[in-house]
């Protein structure tokens, strides 16, 4: 009979046993309720930006109080100090907002309630709750932005709040956090193809997926429906897009690209204003320019592109003079007025696409002289250039000469072309013309459309925006609010209405090139002496700059045009091209649902595959400490055979079963951490195994 192996004391061991249990357990609980913190502010830190400042410093302070709970090992605050932090919470809230429903009141309450529920974490359950508000907050991030950085961000929101759970959920030893957060971080990846196969197949909705019906509206920015001095100005300070081209083939020259939007025909000594008021919904039939007749005539070749126009809020649609056919918006009808202004019968609140076709080249005639509302001007204002108005009227009786006269006084006089003009008083013509000759594209149209009129000539104000960025990683062109752009149109008798930039004759690179070429924008580095570096490798299209930001709107670009943009028409174009014609909803559901299944099968099938089998030592092992643990002494997670057997030494009290245990326990050792032997061996320690384990029970 061979003489039982020796298993060494582990006097750490015994010690670590020793400790008193809430010890360590508080020890682990600190960990993961700190990383559950952290988790939690990761979640609702994106939401600062949206949320009132008292909201973001009341739940910051929650956040901090808890975590100092948890560092020193108080105990939680009872009810009754928690209900009425909830309550006047809920009150300011409703204060504020005068409703408890909607977007932003929602969305407050949301966040207020998951740093409350911190401080009520009494048992598993209420861990729970805290995870899943952790994801409707993340899913509240979306109705702000649907940007590929908010998708990023919440990924890793989503990770790390699962791994706060994971964390939880380990009974024995806990894998490190790096362990952890690979783990969650495959689980979110397995669920990636689920989410895909849904994304394309399940059925949309027609509109925003994140709006709500009062706040579809807001935050809409872009070109507005009146111009005065600084309007225009403002929006040359904002890099956002505006919309983004496609071009079938070379795009135009800078100079070419009008993109026209509302025209202005009405002054009252400072601002400019539609024709008939109203956010674009102007009927032309009923206005005073009624009489005009337009006749197109095409001087030049058609231009083809497609235009993403970004939300603006507003009835206007870009394009670039002229319009050769109208475009085509779903569940939109657009309409041209008698001003060559493109509306549409609802405001663009989302993201929308439609293919263009302009003439580059053409004429605008009229039958007849235009209404008087392009001639008039407000009484017993700006006298110095009425007079100036005058005075080239009788110099140059030709149009054309009037026109060429004014544009000359611009180009030859000390007129500079600068974002912060100054103040204007009450003449504020007169002022531009004769005092202070600084300003933007606005000031120069305005005063060249009052100098028109007041010479007798008919004259407009139009606003859009001129000129885009190529990029040449995806060929798109952007057009940003930057481009924002005033220019002016006259009527000559024989060849109708003409465009005329006065900026041109000021600062001829802004139409040629961009605003950058025209203007030096001020920098935050400026005070460092590398503002003018930066900004000359911002328009160097060659530089490094210039390559990264082009890459970085070219990702952001494919991820508008095949995320966002993913429309119910373009999923139904797309299933018809898989040879699905005409789905209805049953269709789409069966199709979401038998796909899905299949790819989680595919997916899971790998992992099932590969899964390790326990080998028959383990098996038998594993049977032993099931019988023991029917007798009184399961094995702890922490203990190996040989920490095992240690303890049964001292537990187990019948000899004939305490010595076929512990002989078990020591073949199952050699055989499993021992050297590597012959397969015969092997067999053999199997062999011994099961009988010595019929000899435990």
């Amino acid at each position: 009979m061979e003489n039982p192996v020796q298993i060494p004391t582990q006097r750490p061991l015994q010690k670590l046993r020793q400790l008193p249990s809430s010890w360590q357990n508080l020890a682990r609980d600190k960990t993961n309720t700190l990383l559950l913190l952290g988790a939690c502010l990761l979640v609702l830190a994106p939401q600062a930006t949206h949320l009132s400042i008292w909201v973001t410093l009341c739940t910051v302070a929650i956040l901090g109080w808890r975590a100092m709970l948890t560092l020193y090992g108080k105990r939680l605050p009872p009810t009754w100090l928690l209900l009425p932090i909830a309550f006047i919470s809920m009150g300011v809230v409703y204060l504020q907002h005068r409703t408890l429903l909607g977007r932003e009141p929602g969305v407050a309450m949301l966040c207020l309630l998951l740093s409350c529920k911190l401080l009520e974490m009494h048992a598993k359950r209420d861990l729970f709750v805290v995870l899943f508000l952790s994801l409707f907050v993340i899913l509240t991030n979306f109705l702000y932005s649907q940007s590929i950085m908010t998708a990023l961000l919440m990924i890793a929101a989503v990770i790390a709040i699962l791994s706060a759970q994971l964390s939880f959920q380990y009974t024995g030893r806990i894998p490190p956090l790096a362990r952890r957060i690979r783990t969650a971080a495959l689980i979110f990846i397995m669920s990636v193809p689920l989410a895909l196969v849904l994304f394309v197949l399940f059925p949309r909705i027609s509109g925003p997926l994140w709006g709500l019906p009062n706040d579809a509206r807001s935050g809409s920015s872009g070109i507005s429906p009146e111009m005065a001095p600084g309007k225009i100005s403002q929006l040359a300070l904002s890099e956002e897009i505006a919309f983004r081209v496609k071009f079938e083939g070379k795009p135009p020259p800078a100079s070419s690209l009008y993109w026209r939007g509302p025209v202005l025909g009405r002054y009252d000594g400072r601002t400019w204003s539609p024709v008939q008021p109203g956010n674009g919904r102007r009927n032309s039939s009923n206005s005073e320019n009624s009489s005009e007749q337009a006749v197109i005539k095409r001087l030049g070749p058609i231009i083809n592109y497609q235009v993403t126009l970004e939300p603006t809020g507003q009835q206007w649609v870009y394009m670039l003079e002229l319009p050769r056919t109208l475009p085509e918006i779903e569940r939109r009808k657009i309409n041209i007025n008698s001003e060559l202004e493109l509306l549409t019968n609802l405001p663009i609140n989302e993201r929308v696409r439609y293919n263009a076709a302009s003439i580059s080249k053409f004429q605008v005639q009229l039958t007849r002289v235009p209404g008087p509302v392009w001639f008039r001007l407000p009484p017993d204002i700006n006298p110095r250039s009425r007079a100036l108005a005058r005075q080239i009227q009788e110099q140059f009786p030709a149009p054309m000469d009037q026109v060429n006269a004014i544009l000359k006084l611009f180009n030859n006089a000390p007129f500079r072309y600068t974002l912060e003009p100054p103040l204007l008083g009450t003449d504020e013509i007169d002022d531009f013309l004769f005092t202070t000759r600084a300003g933007f594209c606005e000031h120069y149209a305005s005063s060249f459309v009052f100098l028109m009129r007041a010479a007798g000539i008919p004259a407009r104000v139009v606003t859009g925006y001129q000129g885009g960025e190529l990029n040449p990683v995806d060929g798109f062109m952007s057009v940003r609010q930057s481009d924002a752009h005033a220019w002016a149109e006259v009527w000559i008798s024989g060849q109708g209405w003409l465009r005329i930039d006065p900026t041109g004759a000021v600062a001829p690179e802004r139409v040629e090139k961009n605003l950058a070429s025209a203007l030096r924008r001020a920098n935050a580095l400026d005070f460092l002496g590398l503002g003018d570096r930066l900004n000359a490798l911002r328009t160097n299209q060659f530089s490094w700059l210039s390559k990264v930001r082009n890459n970085w709107n070219a990702i952001n670009n494919n991820w508008n045009q095949w995320v966002l943009d993913y429309t119910p028409k373009r999923q139904l174009d797309l299933l018809e091209r898989l040879g699905i014609p005409n789905p209805n909803w049953k269709v789409l559901a069966f199709c979401a649902v038998g796909i899905g299944a299949a790819v989680m099968a595919l997916v899971l099938f790998p992992l099932l595959w590969q899964r390790q089998r326990k080998e028959p030592l383990d098996l038998l092992y594993q049977r032993l400490c099931q019988q023991l643990k029917k007798i009184g002494s399961p094995r702890a997670p922490y203990e190996g055979p040989q920490g095992y057997a240690l303890r049964l030494a001292q537990e187990l009290h019948t000899e004939p079963q305490r010595s076929a245990v512990l002989r078990f326990l020591q073949v199952y050792s050699t055989a499993k951490y021992g050297p590597n032997t012959a397969p015969n061996e092997k067999q053999s320690a199997l062999s011994t195994l099961k009988s010595l384990l019929l000899q435990c029970r």
